[in-house]
């Protein structure tokens, strides 16, 4: 089976590799040398790609679904350039397809993959006929149709009793005795009558409605099994694949994905990169350059579109990246000067000053379960979804710590937010910590400078929030949203300004810029917050984690942190 491609199978012969600049670098830390690798994502790996696409686009059963593809410029033994391609997941429901790099595969994953494979499908599809049962639409229409004819009849007998209101005044001022007593009871007799007709119209509805909404909570009901037993199916393969991938890198080590990253998302070994640079080191071919890039309908999430590149993903390929690139001749980091689409390489630890991105991280507390560090503004606390948001405090300490691949964020900071960050170092110290800050049992006290002079001295901010997923990641007050609360004081006031301290009891998203600029909270932006209305040319968010107080999950004690605010 032909694997190996000539670059001119997708580009002209007239079209040459030159010195053009390098629009973006997979990177990682070899995990025996410490050894910052990298290879790079070149203009003419790029001109061979979108030869790829030109071919996709030829061929309609590839924009049936979405889908990372890649290709891999190597070069072989004899000094030959050929091109790898690959693709993410299954082609066409297969994992191994004539011309393209095939899946890491153990032995006894392949059946077992396919077994499971069927059976989720078979799912899907009793999943998506449970959703079109005709019942559903049934119910829906007719209980559109008993919903206006049930606000019909609500306003016909509001008008009634209003005028029966009326006649009774008018019987009273204009008759007596019997013919009284006859007028009234027959208003009464009225609305015995029309709390009838509203008892028999319910019995119609009820009668019409319950046999579909059994029908209904039957078919969700399976659905719900289904889910949870097509979450356990993908459980007990994803711990088969785990168990079973095993890559290989270019120093010649092959370790299971297990081993080299812990837990992963399902098909972290499935991925075009992995794949891609497992075979070139099992063929003795040396890489030159990569690029992925999707084809196909959109991702789920909207984030991913036809004919884009992108970089390595932070969840499955990033961790796994270090390793695969190792073994290879090491690149001077000089070649990773900060400019559009490349990034510097990462900076060691330190017990330092306060410093910039590219600065130290400060180390506050340390010891065998936990980890506190003073994050600058500008640094993720955790990494994003793709390469370009992948450096973090998070993802440095993996890196730079021998058992970093365990450190896990107990919460998190604002991007642009300074101040303590605090980690945990292996899982029962992480839900530990996950539980005290779910059960409001964490202190947390903030420092910020705000726009303008509150005039309260101190009080309670309590609002909904809500992200609108139409508009990332702004944050609004919103009856749809989730409980906030926030109690604040003032610590100082000049003339066009306010130093206050927060001391939030909720940890919702953005929840103290909401609740300072909101006017339904102090109506005025944090000094630097763009996104929420400050105009001022400030350098940063004025936003810093002073203090964080909480209980040791082993030791049992109380350990309260502070770092001096710095603007």
């Amino acid at each position: 089976m032909m694997i190996l491609h000539l670059p001119t199978d997708f580009i002209s012969s007239g079209c040459v590799a030159g010195d053009s600049p390098v629009s973006y670098w997979y990177e990682g830390y070899c995990p025996q040398t410490g050894k910052f690798l990298t290879l790079p994502r070149t203009p003419f790996v790029e001109a061979i790609a979108i030869g790829l696409m030109q071919q996709l686009a030829t061929d309609a059963r590839y924009s049936h679904e979405g889908k990372m593809y890649g290709v891999l410029l190597v070069e072989t033994a004899a000094g030959e350039r050929r091109v790898l391609k690959a693709f993410s997941g299954l082609l066409h429901g297969r994992s191994t397809v004539a011309g393209w790099v095939g899946a890491i595969e153990g032995k006894e994953l392949a059946l077992e993959e396919a077994r499971t494979l069927d059976m989720l499908a078979a799912m899907k599809q009793e999943l998506i006929a449970l959703q079109q049962i005709p019942e559903r639409q049934k119910y829906a229409t007719l209980g559109q149709e008993f919903e206006t004819r049930w606000q019909q009849l609500t306003i016909l007998h509001r008008d009634r009793k209003q005028q029966r209101q009326s006649q009774r005044q008018v019987f009273q001022d204009t008759l007596a005795g019997v013919a009284l007593v006859e007028a009234l009871a027959q208003l009464d007799e009225q609305s015995r009558q029309d709390g009838i007709d509203r008892k028999l119209f319910k019995r119609q509805r009820d009668c019409l409605l319950q046999p579909l909404q059994q029908a209904i909570e039957q078919a969700d009901k399976r659905t719900h099994e289904l889910k949870q037993q097509r979450k356990s199916l993908s459980r007990q393969l994803q711990a088969l694949m785990h168990a079973s991938y095993k890559l290989t890198n270019f120093a010649g080590e092959s370790l299971p994905i297990q081993q080299l990253a812990g837990s992963l998302p399902t098909g972290a070994g499935a991925c075009c990169a992995p794949k891609l640079l497992h075979y070139a080191a099992t063929h003795n071919l040396k890489p030159l350059a990569m690029a992925e890039f999707w084809w196909g309908l959109p991702s789920t999430n909207g984030e991913k579109v036809q004919g884009k590149f992108y970089g390595a993903c932070a969840e499955r390929c990033q961790p796994l990246m270090g390793f695969l690139l190792s073994g290879l001749q090491h690149r001077s980091p000089q070649l990773l000067l900060p400019k559009e689409g490349i990034r510097s390489p990462q900076p060691p630890l330190e017990r330092g000053a306060i410093g910039s991105v590219q600065a130290a991280l400060v180390i506050l507390y340390e010891d065998e379960w936990l980890i506190a560090v003073n994050k600058p503004p500008g640094l993720l606390s955790v990494p994003g979804r793709y390469s370009d948001r992948y450096d973090s405090v998070v993802s440095r300490l993996r890196y730079l710590l021998p058992d970093g691949m365990a450190i896990a964020a107990a919460h998190r900071l604002d991007l642009e937010t300074s101040g303590i960050l605090l980690l945990t170092r292996d899982r029962a110290s992480y839900r530990h910590l996950s539980q005290q800050f779910q059960q409001r049992r964490v202190r947390k006290v903030y420092e910020a400078v705000l726009t303008g002079c509150v005039t309260q001295a101190s009080g309670t901010i309590q609002l909904p929030l809500w992200g609108d997923p139409c508009d990332r990641p702004y944050q609004k007050v919103d009856a749809r949203g989730k409980p906030s609360i926030t109690e604040f004081q003032v610590i100082a006031r000049s003339n066009d300004s306010t130093r206050i301290q927060f001391f939030p009891l909720t940890g919702r998203t953005h929840q103290l810029r909401v609740h300072a600029a909101d006017r339904q909270g102090l109506g005025i932006p944090i000094l630097g917050d763009r996104l929420y209305g400050c105009r001022a040319q400030v350098e940063r968010l004025c936003l810093h984690a002073r203090e964080l107080c909480f209980e040791h999950p082993h030791l049992g004690k109380s350990i309260s942190l502070q770092v001096k605010t710095p603007f």
